[in-house]
C-alpha cells in the first residue's frame, strides 16, 4: 500500500515537474520577442514633426482622395415600425499621403508600418443617413502606412441607418436599404 502511494506520489511529482518546465519554457518564449529596431526608427522618422490636423497634401488647394470599402460584418436589426437598419461593418479607408512615403533599403526592408491611428490624420468620412446622431467611428485601430505612402485604415463601427420600408406585399416583399457615405466637412 505504501509503495503504491510513493508511485502516485511520484507520479504526481513528474506531472507537476513537467507542467513547470512547459510554463517556463513558455515564458522564456514570450521574453524573446524583440521589436524591430528599423521599425522603431521609421516610426520615429515619420511621426517626429507629423501634425495630424493638417491634411496630407503638398499643395493647399489640392484635394485628397479617399477610397471607401465597406464590408458588411452583421446585419443586426431592422427595425420596420422605426424604419431603422442597424449593421455591424467594416470601412475600408485608402488614402495617399506623400509624408509617408521612405525607402525601404533604408529601413532594414521595412515595407509596411502599422501604427495607432490617433497619430495620423484621418478622413472625416461620416454614414450622412444616419438615424442614431452618432457620427463617431471608432479610431482604436491601427492604420497600414505603405512605404508609396499609401494609408490603409480599417475601423469596425455599428451603423444606425433610416431605411424607407414597404411592407405592402409582405411576407413576398423586398426592402433595399441605403448608407450615404460622404465627408464632413
Amino acid at each position: 500500500m505504501s509503495s503504491l502511494r510513493n508511485l502516485a506520489t511520484f507520479w504526481l511529482n513528474c506531472k507537476f515537474i513537467c507542467l513547470l518546465i512547459v510554463l517556463l519554457l513558455l515564458c522564456e518564449s514570450v521574453v524573446q520577442v524583440h521589436a524591430n529596431p528599423d521599425a522603431k526608427r521609421l516610426y520615429d522618422d515619420l511621426l517626429s514633426n507629423y501634425n495630424r490636423l493638417i491634411r496630407p497634401v503638398s499643395n493647399n488647394t489640392d484635394t485628397v482622395l479617399v477610397k471607401l470599402g465597406l464590408r458588411l460584418s452583421q446585419l443586426i436589426d431592422l427595425n420596420l415600425k422605426d424604419q431603422i437598419l442597424t449593421t455591424n461593418v467594416w470601412l475600408e479607408h485608402e488614402w495617399q499621403d506623400h509624408k509617408f512615403k521612405w525607402d525601404p533599403s533604408e529601413y532594414g526592408g521595412v515595407t509596411e508600418l502599422y501604427v495607432p491611428s490617433e497619430h495620423i490624420w484621418l478622413p472625416d468620412i461620416v454614414l450622412y443617413n444616419n438615424a442614431d446622431g452618432e457620427y463617431v467611428v471608432t479610431t482604436m485601430t491601427k492604420a497600414i502606412l505603405h512605404y508609396t505612402g499609401k494609408v490603409v485604415w480599417t475601423p469596425p463601427a455599428i451603423f444606425k441607418s433610416s431605411c424607407e420600408i414597404d411592407v405592402r406585399y409582405f411576407p413576398f416583399d423586398q426592402q433595399t436599404c441605403f448608407m450615404k457615405f460622404g465627408s464632413w466637412t
